[in-house]
This record gives structure tokens, sequence and C-alpha cells, in this order.
């Protein structure tokens, strides 16, 4: 493992000093250039320090083809003078996409700077020291936005922390000790089965995840990895066969997107040579094999291998893994009792530039057998997700005219064979405002809305509208139960969502003119290569092609059904048999 990743690094490399700005008249002068945005950026992905680390990394390393090569080493003495140049009086960083003079986007940056600054300062070589001033210079600046800037999301704060520690260990500043305590004393927000307030296993777990590392080692705070450990352990059931990671009901912007293993190879390769544990040291493995260079500026894992020599000899076995397991995550979290208590929090629940979180321990359920893989959820527009060799069902979602717009599933329970999922919306009207309780403008010649006083407004005529999925295993694949009454003569609509890389047939429907498939009735067949599913339960009950405030994903193919309440309607899908019952067979 250790070897290609020098192999990448190096390629890594070439590809950053063929994007580096030479021109000493242009403003990007000694920053490499984001393909993505044609701008140089000071921040910890697309920026320069993520480049420099890759060069640092291979300026340290014997091993790699460009150790104390010369002029790499100009090129990152280039890049530190712009990192310097961009680097804000105060002492912050604007990563670029949003959060001008960001605390934790520059922590983001510290903390990869930081350890680059360590690799780098283990080298008996004279020519680093300009370098080596340079990168020092920059982390001094950050100490004051370091000692007093805030953040917008959770998982920030542990970045903040993580910084700090490293501002501590490299300056001695027990200032940034006691704001890492400030942060710390607000607790982990992490479920008893290891799930994160974002529910973001493509990004901000393993985010989470590494900051609380580095914070439990920096701090002297070892009871910070058992969150970690938490985490790492769950994660083990949120992988598809193919390693692509379950993202289908995040909370954050890796909602529905591809993300692979690669940002957790240093937490679970830490955990797994800190506890020696198989489990984590298989995940380790699986996670380096996703791995086509050592990661951006903060995650850096050739910077960390190299400064902990140790790592480079992990060796884990995928053996390890489980194949097959049903698991229903969150099952006993007393999620009710914690929003219970959100009234007396005082927020009333507004937050700004950030958002409350309160899908946080939300139950979903995991189930594997070899390469067949499902997700059924709660809190979010999906509620059944299915992997089945090549075939990708991205998401099984259910929206109606009610409230416009998808059902969330708020509760799931276990049943013999499967899972019950309830969801319920309410929606009513509201009164005048009470003439004893209007402002002086309600008088005036102008009467603006916004000035009213809309909470004493009286609530009338509230409907409720409950909606149930029965989710089952069968014999040859699901059977989904679905179910709804009152109000009636609502207009609803089920959506299936399939990779755009397969084929679809069914026996009657339309196209329509947004390239939907309106299905009727007979069978839909998805297939991919030699895997296929089959559905049954076609419908037309209205003729309505999307629902407002219910949007459906680009570049994928949508098959909807349309039916009307009262509604009890079954959904049978069945798999391709998987290689192995071929095999058997055969």
């Amino acid at each position: 493992m250790y070897r290609q990743l020098v192999d990448r690094n190096d390629r890594a490399v070439e590809r950053g000093m063929a994007r580096q700005m030479l021109d000493p008249e242009n403003r990007y002068y000694g920053g490499t250039i984001d393909p993505y945005t044609g701008v140089a950026w000071v921040n910890h992905t697309t920026g320069t320090p993520t480049d420099m680390c890759y060069w640092g990394a291979a300026l340290s390393n014997p091993d790699s083809i460009y150790y104390r090569d010369e002029a790499l080493l100009d090129r990152l003495l280039l890049a530190t003078e712009f990192v310097l140049r961009l680097q804000h009086e105060d002492g912050s960083i604007s990563p670029g996409w949003t959060n001008y003079h960001s605390p934790p986007d520059t922590a983001f940056v510290v903390v990869g700077y930081s350890q680059l600054y360590q690799l780098l300062a283990k080298q008996e070589w004279a020519p680093l020291q300009p370098v080596l001033h340079n990168m020092r210079l920059f982390l001094e600046r950050t100490i004051p936005v370091m000692l007093t800037g805030g953040c917008h999301t959770p998982n920030h704060r542990w970045v903040l922390c993580a910084a700090l520690g490293f501002l501590h260990d490299i300056f001695g500043l027990e200032e940034a000790v006691q704001r890492a305590e400030q942060w710390l004393a607000e607790g982990m927000d992490i479920t008893p089965d290891g799930e994160w307030t974002e529910r973001s296993n493509g990004i901000y777990n393993a985010v989470s995840d590494i900051m609380l590392i580095h914070a439990a080692r920096l701090l002297n705070r070892p009871e910070l990895l058992e969150p970690v450990r938490l985490n790492l352990r769950m994660m083990v059931y949120l992988v598809h066969p193919t390693g692509e990671i379950v993202t289908d009901y995040s909370g954050r912007q890796d909602l529905g997107s591809i993300h692979d293993l690669s940002s957790y190879y240093l937490p679970y390769a830490i955990l797994a040579q800190l506890d020696g544990d198989p489990i984590f040291a298989g995940m380790a493995a699986l996670a380096d094999g996703t791995l086509t260079d050592p990661g951006v500026c903060s995650v850096n894992a050739l910077v960390r291998l190299l400064l902990e020599p140790e790592l480079q000899q992990a060796n884990g076995s995928l053996d390890v893994l489980p194949q097959q397991y049903e698991v229903m995550l969150n099952e006993h979290f007393a999620r009710a009792s914690y929003l219970d208590q959100m009234e007396a929090a005082g927020h009333h629940g507004r937050i700004s530039h950030s958002r409350m979180h309160t899908d946080f321990g939300a139950p979903v359920a995991r189930i594997r057998d070899g390469e067949t893989s499902v997700t059924v959820m709660t809190e979010v527009p999906p509620f059944f997700a299915l992997r089945h060799g090549k075939v990708r069902l991205l998401a099984v979602q259910l929206a109606s005219y009610f409230n416009p717009g998808y059902i969330p599933m708020q509760d799931m329970t276990r049943l013999p064979q499967g899972y019950r999922l309830t969801g319920e919306q309410k929606k009513g009207y509201y009164g005048p405002v009470p003439t004893n309780q209007l402002p002086e403008t309600a008088a005036s010649e102008i009467s603006p809305w916004y000035l009213l006083p809309h909470q004493s407004r009286e609530l009338t005529h509230e409907q409720t509208f409950r909606v149930g999925a029965e989710v089952l295993h069968t014999e040859d694949g699901w059977t989904m139960h679905l179910t709804g009454e009152e109000p009636e003569d609502i207009m609803m609509q089920l959506s299936f969502v399939f990779g755009s890389e397969g084929e679809l047939t069914y026996g009657d429907g339309t196209e329509t003119g947004e390239g939907y498939h309106l299905w009727r009735s007979g069978t839909l067949r998805y297939t991919c290569g030699e895997d296929w599913i089959e559905i049954s339960g076609g419908e037309t009950g209205h003729l309505a092609s999307s629902v407002r405030e219910a949007k459906l994903p680009e570049k994928c193919k949508i098959v909807l059904v349309n039916f009307m309440t009262p509604f009890d309607k079954t959904i049978h899908i069945s798999l391709s048999p998987s290689m192995a019952k071929k095999l058997q067979d055969q």
C-alpha cells in the first residue's frame, strides 16, 4: 500500500507543477490553478496547500523520484509566498466557494499545513529553511482567528479543535488548549450506533473522525477516540459491494452522490494500528484501494505515513469484512425524547447559516447479501434504495399534492420479514390576528404583511395525512405495501430513480416531455450487463408528470407511478440470480 501511495503522490506532484502559475505579473503567481474555476485558492481541497503537501511529501521521501529535487523545492517556496499573500490580515483565509474570512476553513488548512510543516522540519536539509520560515509565519498568523473564531456546522467544532491542538504542539500555546476545551465542553454529537449529527457518510463522518483523532493525541484527551470507534464500526455496514458509500440519506451535500472510502483510510489505519482491530485493518485495506492520490491537504495520507512510519507496515485482509448482514441503525436511540427537549433550548428552531439537523438519529436499515445491497431509511425523500450487481435503483420515493413534495417516513419498526415505515404530514389554515395584538401599522395607510404577529393567529381546519409502507423480503426480492386513506382525492406519485447506465423496458406507458416514464401496467425491467430487476405495480390514476416541490434528479432514468387516495398498493421487485447462485446451479 505504501509503495503505491508513493507512486500516486509522484504523479500528483507532476499534475500540480503543470498547474502552477509562473508568471510574476499574474495575481496568482506561485499558486496552483484549480482546473474547475481557473483560479488559484488557499483552501484544503482544490487549493494550493493540497499541492504543497504532495510536493513536500515527495521532497522528504527517499522513495520518491523527487526526493530533494531542488527545482521542486523552488516551486514549493513560490507556493508558500503565494499562500502568505492571500492570507487576510486577520489571519484567516477565504476558501473560494463561500465562507469568506472563515475560521473553520482556515482550521482545515492549519491541520494540513501543520503536518507538512512538522514533516519538513524533521528533514536535515538546509535549503528547506525559507520554506519552513514562510510556513511557520502563516501558522503563527492564524493564531488570533483560531483563538476567537466560530463555526457553522457540527463537524467544524472538531476541525477547530484539531487545528488548536496543532498550534499548541508547534507554538506551546496554552490558550489554544483552553479554546479547544470550550468547544469540547459542548459534548459529542453521536448516537450509540455511531451516527454523527450530519449523517454524512460520504464526507463529514470521516472529517469528524480524523479531526478527533488529532485532537485526542494533541490535547491528551484519549476519550475522544471512543466516538471515532463507534462511527468506524458503523461504517462497516454502509458500503455497497462495489465500494461505493451509502449516501442516500445524508444531511449534507453528499446526499445521493457517489463517494468512496478514500477519506476513511487514515482513521481506519490509525485506529487499526492503535487497537490491533482486524476489522479496522480490513476497512483500511478496502479504503486504500480507492486512493487515486494521497488526499487533500487536511488528510494527506502520505504525509501522515511519513510522520508515523509504523503505519506503512499495515496489513489488513478484506476476508474479515462481512458480506452478509442485516442491521438497523439507531433502532433503540431515544430520538423522540431529545426532540421533545428542543423547545426548552430557546432557539425556537431557528439557526443562521446552518440547519438544526432534527433528522439526527433517525433509523436506517442496511441489508447485504453478497452482491445485493439494500437501504431502508427515514427522514429523507427516498425510503428504499437497492444495488444488485451492476443494477442501481438509487431511490424509491413517495410524493403527494397534500403538502406538495416528498413525504419523508418518520418512524421505522421491525417486522418478521422486513420493516414498517410511517409518515405523517399536517396542514391547516390561520385565522385573523386578534385585534388587541395588532401593531400600529395595521391601522395606518400601509400595513405590511411581515409586520403582523402571525404567531398569534388561530389554527383552523387542520388536516392530517398519514402514509405507511411495509417493506418485506421475499424469496426472489422485495415487496412494498403502500397505504394511505384520508383526505380523499390527493394525487400521489411514486418515483423509481435508476442509474442512467442501464436499459429500461416496460409493458404499457408513455414518456413525458421531461424524459420521465409514466408507467401504466405490465412488468418493468431494468437491466445493466447481466444483472436485472423486474418490478410490477404500474398505474396511471392521474396524468401529472411531476409533483410541485418534488424535484427529480438529473442524469437518471425516472419511472413514475401515479395514483390517488385512498390507496392500498403493492409493488413487487424481483432480482436476477446472483453470480454465486448461477455457479451453484451449474
